[in-house]
């Protein structure tokens, strides 16, 4: 068999075909990590059948030069090739072929394979990782670097009781796993080391110092001007992958821009793209209802409620304890009791627009509040959220429901209030005074809720405006009523059960899911939570309408059948109110 002759051509254009690679172990992906390439001697050549060895003849002389590989990413992957002797040879995957990486799933981080088919390499700012600790396992195929200055941040960070210094141990302690006992950092972490499958990815540090240029406006010891002169090191460095900065910080995203630098969004956090696709926890049935579900219906009453079955196209998009109202000739207000392909089965609600069904002096105004009374009524519905613009009546109707099945019904024995202190998880302060002295300037809203409910509390029917009334009645009535209203904090809600309580969630918009999940969590045999909030009043930090805990436990708990929602939708606090709402 004749010998080969040597490629003549430059080093610099050789093909992958004309090359002998030596092994890594490492991923095809390796952040400036240079493969060895040996050049096949004729000695070599001499010895096998096929172009190139399948494992590197390490006693025969050959000739090396450096090829970097960091921007082959799986193009980099051998497929055998039959030749025309029946034998095999491997050849490098052309772009046509080659195996491309696979769509994020649902949920998943929002980042996309680039149009070459690489991997992204995303530089993660310190804010995300404080935001969301799982962060690193959360973009799929594709690398994650961390700068020496996101290291540093963290140690700033991890001192102290609240939720952040809390989410910056967690991401140390996951690091510290990661790293375990490898040396070569150079040659990136395997990020499904702690069971995450789904992180298929490398994770890179800084392991050497990354010199680049930045306009002399931006001083470099801010550490926002030091990650980002970090991103354009890695932008100039691997020019054939996409270099994504990932931060939280708006600000810093903009600089990156117009430093021409790609910056996202962390969207993994997000529940909803969009807080129109929320679940509303009613639907509004079309006109033709009857003519398509009127056929073959089925009604009985048990304990009060008469109940309906029917079958139709419609019923596969119902979920249990969703609210159904039909308003033309046949009047229907219903809830969604079952669900079973085309077959449902609603059951009718009782009207607490009338008088004779108010709870504790008050009525439902509208359609939306006379569902979210329904709910809260509802001895078998252990969880109820309540959202709302100010003044559609979620706390008043929330208060009025829990003072009746307490101190009426009996049904719990007391009723538990929190709400967010922003910003969120600092202390409440080391001044005299007990935990709902310090809580109570947060509690206004309760306040202004509890003078109306005990409004009414006169003698023989008098007027308050009048003066008439007696205040030892008023201070007696409002001292029982005080006496089953307990304010918590969130601070102290770690490790706690509460059982057959009534547990209002006031201001849950301002709550992380982690935040929101610790809360519901405390909740024992016999307990009720009902979260209250205004999506579009987000105070707290790196939150969004798509990110809120609020959102979070809305889409969870949508069709199980202890749960429900209504979104209100009409204020009912005053004729001025209103009207500013509209105008303002």
């Amino acid at each position: 068999m004749p010998l080969p002759k040597l490629p003549t051509r430059p080093a610099a254009i050789l093909e992958v075909t004309d090359l002998k690679l030596e092994p890594i172990e490492s991923s095809p992906v390796s952040m400036g990590v240079s493969a060895q390439v040996s050049l096949p001697s004729s000695a070599a050549v001499a010895q096998t059948s096929s172009p190139v060895q399948a494992e590197p003849n390490r006693d025969q002389p050959s000739k090396s030069i450096t090829l970097d590989l960091s921007g082959l990413s799986e193009t980099a992957e051998q497929e055998p090739v039959a030749s025309s002797s029946g034998k095999t040879k491997s050849k490098a995957a052309s772009p046509a072929r080659q195996k491309l990486p696979k769509a994020p799933a649902s949920g998943a981080s929002k980042a996309k394979t680039s149009g070459t088919g690489l991997r992204k390499l995303f530089v993660l700012d310190t804010n995300v990782l404080l935001h969301d600790p799982s962060s690193l396992f959360r973009f799929e195929e594709h690398d994650v670097f961390l700068p020496m200055m996101t290291l540093e941040e963290l140690d700033h960070q991890k001192k102290g009781m609240s939720e952040v210094a809390r989410n910056a141990r967690q991401v140390s302690r996951s690091l510290d796993t990661l790293v375990g006992e490898h040396r070569d950092l150079d040659l990136g972490l395997s990020l499904d080391g702690l069971g995450h499958k789904d992180a298929v990815g490398r994770l890179f540090f800084q392991t050497t110092a990354m010199a680049s240029t930045l306009p002399p406006d931006l001083p470099m010891g801010k550490a926002d001007n030091q990650i980002l002169s970090v991103v354009r090191a890695l932008h100039d460095k691997f020019t054939d992958r996409e270099v994504v900065l990932v931060s939280k910080d708006i600000n810093m995203r903009l600089k990156a821009r117009t430093l021409s630098l790609s910056a996202e969004d962390y969207f993994n956090d997000q529940v909803l793209e969009d807080s129109d696709l929320l679940y509303s926890g009613t639907l509004a049935l079309p006109d033709n209802f009857w003519n398509k579900h009127g056929k073959g219906v089925e009604s009985w009453q048990q304990g009060g409620t008469t109940f309906y079955r029917i079958s139709g196209p419609l019923c596969h998009q119902f979920m249990v304890n969703q609210f159904v109202y039909f308003e033309g000739p046949m009047p229907l207000y219903a809830q969604v009791r079952e669900v079973n392909g085309k077959t449902a089965v609603l059951a009718t609600l009782r009207d607490f627009t009338h008088g004779k069904n108010n709870v504790w002096g008050v009525t439902a105004r509208n359609r939306e509040q006379n569902f979210a009374m329904n709910l809260l009524m509802d001895p078998d519905c252990d969880f109820v959220s309540l959202l709302g613009q100010a003044g559609t009546g979620k706390t008043l109707m929330t208060l009025a429901a829990g003072l009746a099945q307490v101190l009426e019904t009996k049904r719990y024995t007391e009723i538990i209030m929190t709400r967010v202190t922003v910003p969120v998880g600092e202390d409440i302060g080391f001044l005299p005074g007990t935990e709902e002295e310090k809580m109570q300037p947060w509690m206004g809203a309760l306040e202004d809720n509890l003078e109306v409910l005990t409004m009414g509390e006169t003698d023989g029917g008098s007027s308050i405006a009048s003066g008439q009334t007696h205040d030892w009645g008023r201070s007696g009535s409002m001292e029982l009523i005080r006496s089953r209203i307990k304010v918590k904090s969130l601070n102290f809600m770690r490790g706690r059960t509460f059982l057959n309580k009534y547990l209002i969630i006031d201001e849950a918009q301002n709550l992380t899911p982690k935040q929101m999940k610790t809360l519901i969590t405390r909740a024992g045999p016999g307990t009720k939570v009902i979260c209250l909030g205004n999506i579009a009043q987000i105070d707290t930090p790196y939150l969004t309408e798509g990110s809120s805990g609020l959102t979070f436990v809305v889409d969870r708990f949508k069709g199980w059948p202890h749960a429900g929602h209504v979104t209100l939708q009409r204020g009912e606090r005053s004729r001025l109110a209103d009207y500013a709402g509209e105008v303002l």
